[in-house]
């Protein structure tokens, strides 16, 4: 827990045992953490070097931990201070950035990643980069990361990324493929099942994505796509394979089960049929005999199941699926 202040497994055990003893020679702290004491010893410099313990005055040989509050306190503020560098140094250069490319050429806005190596980087990169949302259509047969190698995936889930997956069926009967899914599904990931996606495709906040170049037995590539009419596209194919597949969820015993996608009910498809007459949210409510935050909370509902963000877009769906007749 304290490797960001600099302290690796050794040092921080070093320091935990110092503090829970208070005082000790390098040969009880040696016996104690079950390390030589050269070891030892050595980890005790790093930790005094950090301020974070000393050798004690009254009696030579004998180590003392300093007070966790004073000495991780400074640490910390001295990380904060240099994050805080950091991130004025990247708000500069992406400033410098877009002041150069504010008229993109083509080229500049797509990027071919070729090499393995490369494309599991660029790939972990993106995910780590996300501060809203990813969205990720997975095939059954990885090209260049697995489910178990994508650490990147927790990591971001962990800060708030909310992730929108869509498999093919065939990740189901992979191996590690029920364990992954139901980790995924632990942790809040929404995920939905296909027969067939019709390629793999993530994308990261509606800005950035990646798609593969090449198939199986050749050299990995892929092509990262940046804000165009290009990745528009991308993403309007991802939501659209996303509105037909059908939801995974976490059962009883941690099983990973399909359900039905449940449609709008009459009250839906009454709400529905008065805002596409031209009717506010207050005057469906009033009409329908509803609490206005139902009228919103139902819309808002039909809006995920199919996967819209505007009720424009909702509309249109509501006339393709026949929920709503054309007059």
């Amino acid at each position: 827990m304290l490797a960001a202040i600099g302290l690796d497994e050794r040092q921080e055990s070093a320091y935990r045992a110092l503090v829970a003893m208070g005082a000790a020679e390098v040969s009880d702290l040696a016996h104690r953490l079950a390390l030589p004491e050269g070891d030892t010893e050595r980890a005790l410099r790093r930790l005094e070097s950090q301020g974070l313990a000393a050798q004690s005055s009254a009696r030579t040989g004998r180590w003392v931990a300093a007070p966790p509050g004073v000495a991780l306190g400074a640490l910390l503020t001295q990380q904060r201070h240099e994050l805080e560098q950091a991130e004025m140094a990247a708000a500069l250069l992406a400033q410098e950035y877009r002041a150069e490319a504010a008229e993109p050429v083509v080229h500049d806005l797509v990027e071919v990643v070729t090499g393995a190596s490369a494309v599991t980087h660029r790939f972990l990169q993106l995910q780590l980069g996300a501060t809203d949302e990813v969205c990720a259509l997975v095939t059954g047969k990885p090209i260049a990361v697995s489910g178990v190698e994508n650490e990147a995936e927790a990591m971001a889930a962990e800060r708030g990324v909310r992730y929108r997956v869509v498999i093919e069926r065939e990740v189901l009967s992979l191996p590690t493929g029920l364990g992954e899914l139901s980790a995924a599904l632990g942790r809040h990931e929404r995920i939905r099942v296909v027969d067939r996606v019709p390629t793999k495709l993530v994308v990261a906040d509606r800005t950035l994505a990646m798609v593969p170049l090449t198939g199986r037995g050749a050299e990995p590539a892929a092509l990262v796509v940046h804000a165009s009419g290009l990745l528009e596209s991308l993403m309007g194919l991802f939501e659209s394979v996303w509105r037909d597949a059908l939801p995974l969820r976490l059962g009883a015993g941690a099983q990973v089960t399909e359900d039905e996608v449940q449609g709008p009910d009459p009250t839906d498809l009454e709400i529905l049929s008065l805002l596409l007459a031209g009717m506010t949210d207050a005057s469906v409510a009033k009409q329908l005999d509803l609490g206005l935050r139902t009228v919103q909370r139902r819309v808002k509902g039909l809006m995920e199941l199919t996967g819209v963000t505007t009720r424009l877009q909702l509309g249109w769906h509501a006339y393709e699926r026949g929920w709503v007749a054309r007059r």
